[in-house]
């Protein structure tokens, strides 16, 4: 395993003084994952007192006692930073991730030690001196076999954060969850020991889960099976077993469409973040507007048959979850139709399902679930916009929309963010279209956007409340009128030089003023 230099240097140090360094965690499992390791977790087995750890590590760099009651010391060297930290056990004491009596005690062994840890792959340590393998509950078996296995049921239901680091981790690294690790993280979801959970933690494993999985909806899929979407994202759930039209849709229902377009959001950015390093946040914003953009479908689905009749999809589902009939709709296939009612549905090839104006009935249920996770108010604003206008791109394509409407898109929107959402819910399905790879709606919206100077931005006023000031006009209310009349014309590309702008308002508000009109 590669090391930095420098911790070779202090596991010297701390053998002389007839201690060991172990590196533990995420950096070997990593290691033995083939991934790129960033931090390094250090346990030190041999000494008695932290004080002791201090002095040691002194030597090599500027120590943070910050959580010394728990055994963790800090240790920044030029550009590393590690965290070192005695082995200990833990009891469940109280509610919460603070809810615990944590005992640091330096002779322990490293099987009682990372006994207190989720899961097997997390259990594995490196001890530095003899350049091996701690391994006592078969975490590198799972590794090779792609399993996610729990080590401990008494102690993984202390924490039911696990729950959620089990949906990310699975889905970061596409293994299998164990049977019985499953059956646990079920059976903690039904209890509700997950309601004690705060948002601010819940929210972190959900930004692991979009941003470091290729493929989110395999955590999202977990959720969906061990009942929490059902529980605590009822936004989330309300998409599985709404139909769509097999002519748009084929791929099945709204839940399954979703979790595809997901993946291809998912998709993108990574190709994208290999040219461009793009920020975590806006990367979020992305993934979370692909997640939400159908949220409103379950509010406006409508199945219209050739009589004229027109039912509502969510009248009709209270109706078969209420009743255990046979409801003939259309022809879906039936296991997309039956997740969420346990119905048998079949459906008349004429009938029409819809849902027109999903974009703008989603945007509540966005808001709603957004707010489970985060009170980042700005945050939350961004993505709503991109969930409201996600069918702009292939709308604009068909009709040839004019220069007046690109422009005033953008006012609204990020276009270049706006045609990536567009995209991944075009190709998000199993069309042929979808099936080639190619976007052409987003190509062509683009390249409009560009050459109208709007891809990122909205055009920027020629004119402001200065300039109506140096032509001899005191400041009022009616500065506004003009100020949006004037960007109105300048949206329609009927003014575009500041010299044409003051021409209008002179011509307009001015010259009339001055003749009385």
């Amino acid at each position: 395993m590669y090391l930095p230099s420098i911790l070779l240097k202090i596991s010297y140090a701390l053998q002389v003084k007839g201690a060991s360094a172990v590196v533990v965690g995420g950096a070997v499992r990593d290691m033995l994952l083939g991934l790129p390791v960033k931090d390094y977790d250090i346990e030190v087995y041999g000494l008695h007192k932290v004080e002791e750890l201090e002095v040691i590590l002194g030597a090599f760099g500027s120590v943070n006692s910050v959580g010394k009651s728990f055994g963790v010391v800090k240790l920044k060297s030029g550009r590393w930073e590690f965290d070192f930290s005695f082995p200990r056990t833990e009891r469940k004491t109280g509610k919460g991730h603070q809810g615990f009596d944590v005992s640091v005690d330096g002779g322990l062994d490293f099987k009682t030690a990372a006994r207190r840890r989720d899961f097997t792959i997390n259990a594995i340590g490196y001890e530095m001196q003899k350049c091996s393998l701690l391994d006592p509950y078969g975490g590198v078996e799972d590794i090779k076999q792609g399993i996610l296995r729990h080590i401990d049921a008494r102690t993984f239901v202390e924490d039911p954060l696990r729950v959620y680091r089990a949906v990310q981790f699975a889905a970061r690294f596409e293994f299998a969850v164990a049977e019985e690790t499953a059956v646990l993280c079920k059976k903690m979801v039904a209890q509700g020991m997950l309601d004690e959970l705060p948002k601010e933690r819940v929210y972190e494993e959900w930004k692991k889960l979009l941003l470091k999985a290729d493929k989110p909806s395999i955590g999202l899929e977990l959720m969906r099976e061990w009942g929490i979407t059902e529980r605590y994202f009822p936004e989330l759930h309300a998409l599985i077993g709404v139909p769509q039209d097999v002519k748009w849709h084929p791929e099945g229902d709204v839940w399954v469409h979703t979790m595809m377009v997901v993946d291809e959001m998912a998709r993108e950015l990574k190709m994208k973040r290999e040219k461009r390093k793009g920020e975590e946040k806006e990367r979020l914003k992305l993934l979370f507007a692909a997640l939400c953009h159908d949220f409103g479908k379950p509010l406006t689905t409508t199945i219209e048959y050739e009589d004229g009749r027109v039912e509502k999809w969510q009248e009709l589902n209270k109706s078969v979850l209420q009743e255990t009939h046979t409801k003939t709709l259309h022809s879906l296939p039936q296991g997309h139709l039956s997740l969420r009612s346990g119905a048998l549905f079949t459906l008349h090839s004429n009938a029409r399902i819809r849902a027109l104006r999903h974009e703008t009935a989603g945007l509540e249920p966005t808001r709603n679930f957004l707010y489970r996770l985060t009170n980042e108010h700005d945050f939350i604003d961004s993505i709503l916009p991109l969930v409201e206008h996600h069918l702009k791109p292939s709308q604009f394509y068909a009709q040839g929309a004019k220069d007046g409407a690109i422009r005033r898109l953008a006012t609204k929107v990020n276009i270049e963010e706006l045609v990536l959402v567009a995209k991944a819910d075009f190709l998000g399905r199993t069309t042929p279209e979808a099936k080639r790879g190619e976007y052409p709606a987003g190509e062509w919206l683009l390249e409009k956007a560009q050459k109208l100077s709007v891809r990122t931005e909205p055009l920027k006023p020629l004119v402001q409340g200065r300039d109506l000031i140096a032509l001899d006009l005191q400041p009022s209310p009616k500065f506004k009128t003009m100020l949006d009349d004037l960007y109105a014309m300048q949206l329609d590309g009927k003014i575009e030089t500041k010299e044409e702008a003051i021409d209008y308002i002179v011509s307009k508000y001015i010259k009339n003023k001055e003749d009385g009109v």
